[in-house]
C-alpha cells in the first residue's frame, strides 16, 4: 500500500513538471470556465478546478484566491472595448477595462496547504463587474471584480 502511494506520489509531481511547459496561462485558460464544468461534488469544485488547470504562483505555493467566470470567451473578449476604461490601481501607466454587466463567478479560497498540490479551497458564487487589462483588444490579464 505504502508502494503504491508513493508512485501516484511520483507520478503525480513528474506529470506535473512535464506539463510545466505545455501549459497555457491565457485568461481564458486561467480564469474562464463556459459552460460551468459539472464537478461530481459541488463542494469541491474549486479543489478540482485548480488541480486540472494546475493553478498555482510560480514558486508553486498554493494561490490564496481565484477567480473562474462563468461567461462566454467573446462577451468577455468584448470588455476590451467597453467604454469603462479605468486607471488601474498600483499599474500607472496601464489602463483598465472593467465590463459594463455583472458576470457570474466562483470564488476559490484558500483554506488550508501552502505547497501545490496540497491546497484546499472553499469556494462560493458571486456576480461581479469584472476588470481586466487589454493587449490587441483581447483581454490579457484578469485584475479582480467590483460588486
Amino acid at each position: 500500500m505504502i508502494i503504491m502511494v508513493i508512485i501516484f506520489l511520483v507520478l503525480l509531481f513528474w506529470e506535473n513538471e512535464v506539463n510545466d511547459e505545455v501549459v497555457t496561462s491565457t485568461l481564458e485558460h486561467l480564469h474562464v470556465d463556459y459552460p460551468q464544468n459539472d464537478v461530481p461534488v459541488p463542494a469541491r469544485y474549486c479543489n478540482h478546478m485548480i488541480i486540472q488547470r494546475v493553478i498555482r504562483e510560480p514558486d508553486h505555493t498554493c494561490k490564496k484566491e481565484h477567480v473562474f467566470i462563468h461567461e462566454r470567451p467573446r462577451k468577455i473578449n468584448g470588455i476590451c472595448t467597453s467604454p469603462k476604461k479605468v486607471a488601474c490601481q498600483n499599474l500607472s501607466a496601464i489602463f483598465c477595462f472593467q465590463s459594463e454587466t455583472k458576470f457570474k463567478m466562483t470564488v476559490c479560497q484558500l483554506t488550508e496547504g501552502t505547497r501545490y498540490p496540497a491546497c484546499r479551497y472553499h469556494d462560493f458564487t458571486t456576480e461581479g463587474f469584472v476588470l481586466v487589462t487589454c493587449d490587441d483588444l483581447r483581454p490579457d490579464t484578469f485584475l479582480g471584480y467590483v460588486k
